[in-house]
């Protein structure tokens, strides 16, 4: 004990620093598990959080950045860290403690393991959300003081990375049309082969059907301009799933305030809990919007055409219902009743925003989405008549013959009759 105390000036200096730089080393590694463990829907309530929850929110906009950060701020630690571990024993073992500096040495590896790696990282799993955003402040500094070098670092990364994992992407085992085949094929119990057929076909659909296909219409959405107050939307608030922003000079919705995952409502400033969007072509697939989304941890694409202009939105609980609901309609969601209703005489009779797929699943026939790029009952009409449709109409698709019932102005609400139990023979180039 006294041969302890009589080396104090020769290892408590190092000690102390030992112990600031252990931990520094166990916030890095803390922060570090916490951010990357964070769950999808905790990323998306940071992004509407406190100033602290939309710093570490940003922070992961660009993971790449931050974990380089983090890593090298890490090391830069743990170097100093065993450097002063390395003269503190030298010390000792020049003042004739050998035995102390080689205890020294054993303690200040087991603590740099334990106190700066295991104990950080176990905890930061168990509080991943509180550690997050109690360090975003500290790690946004750390990441802006490594910005002049990071380009430099992030070069010599994709360097390494190219020379030693090229990144070669194998063909897929299966292609869409194999596992079409298989499900046709399939021979299990009838119930669950029903079951189990629906949804891979509804999984199998998302790579087919087009973000035009499933899209909320422009003219069918309330845009806002900021700033918004609670008053503003007092009286559209029970109906409204979002709150879609725009800017003054342009009609494209940039923002979108998620109203139904809101447990309370500030009176000023309703733009500030909004989350970005991101912007997808018309023509591309479901299944495209759905990988994006949920990359970008998004919940609303704006869906363009071909002249960049906004046509309509998805929101990532439109494809979810898709998927998972075999009664889904965009038709139903827009008109908020059932788009087909059948009659006492049997007939049925269906609005011009039905879907052609949606139509076809009702009747039991297959459906395949044609190169005419036809999507809805309103959009066949327009084709095959080539004008605005009027009452009286009439036109054939699928071997059943479609009498127009009701057409409003501009094409607008339009709704025609069918009879399901009669139906033409298909011609086979038709079909």
């Amino acid at each position: 004990m006294n041969a302890i105390v009589d080396t104090l000036p020769l290892w408590l200096p190092g000690v102390l620093v030992m112990g600031l730089l252990t931990v520094g080393s166990g916030f890095f590694s803390g922060s570090e598990t916490a951010l990357f463990y964070l769950s999808r829907d905790e990323l998306r309530r940071m992004r509407t959080g406190s100033a602290a929850e939309r710093t570490a929110s940003r922070l992961l906009q660009n993971p790449d950045r931050l974990l380089t950060a983090v890593l090298f701020w890490n090391l830069v630690i743990n170097v100093a860290y065993f450097a002063v571990s390395l003269v503190t024993a030298k010390r000792l073992v020049t003042g004739g403690h050998s035995s102390l500096g080689g205890v020294l040495s054993l303690l200040s590896l087991c603590s740099i393991i334990l106190l700066g790696e295991v104990i950080p990282k176990s905890l930061a799993v168990s509080l991943r959300y509180p550690v997050a955003v109690i360090a975003a402040w500290p790690l946004a500094v750390a990441v802006r003081i490594l910005d002049p070098i990071l380009p430099w670092l992030e070069l010599t990364t994709s360097a390494v990375r190219r020379v030693f994992w090229p990144q070669l992407r194998p063909e897929p085992y299966l292609q869409t049309e194999d596992l079409e085949r298989a499900l046709e094929t399939s021979e299990l119990g009838f119930e669950l082969a029903h079951l189990e057929q629906s949804i891979l076909q509804r999984v199998l659909d998302l790579s087919e059907m087009t973000a035009e296909e499933l899209m909320r219409p422009r003219n069918t959405l309330k845009l806002w301009l900021a700033p918004v107050h609670l008053a503003d939307v007092q009286s559209d608030l029970s109906r409204l799933d979002f709150l879609y922003l725009r800017d003054e000079d342009d009609e494209t919705i940039h923002a979108a305030v998620p109203v139904r995952n809101l447990s309370h409502f500030p009176e000023k400033h309703l733009e500030k809990l909004a989350e970005p969007v991101i912007y997808f072509p018309w023509c591309g697939t479901l299944s495209d919007v759905l990988t994006q989304l949920r990359t970008r941890l998004s919940t609303v694409a704006v869906v363009v055409n071909e002249y960049g202009e906004m046509i309509g939105v998805i929101t990532e609980s439109d494809i979810l219902d898709t998927l998972l609901n075999p009664e889904s309609s965009r038709a139903r969601r827009l008109l908020n009743r059932e788009p087909i209703q059948s009659t006492s005489d049997g007939k049925i009779q269906v609005h011009g925003l039905t879907t052609l797929r949606y139509l076809a699943r009702h009747l039991g026939i297959d459906f395949e989405a044609g190169d005419d790029g036809l999507l809805t009952v309103s959009g066949l009409l327009h084709e095959e008549l080539q004008r605005f449709p009027l009452v009286g109409d009439k036109c054939r698709w699928e071997g059943y013959e479609l009498h127009v019932i009701e057409a409003a102005a501009l094409g607008r609400d339009v709704r025609i009759e069918l009879d399901p139990s009669q139906r033409l023979p298909v011609p086979e180039e038709a079909e």
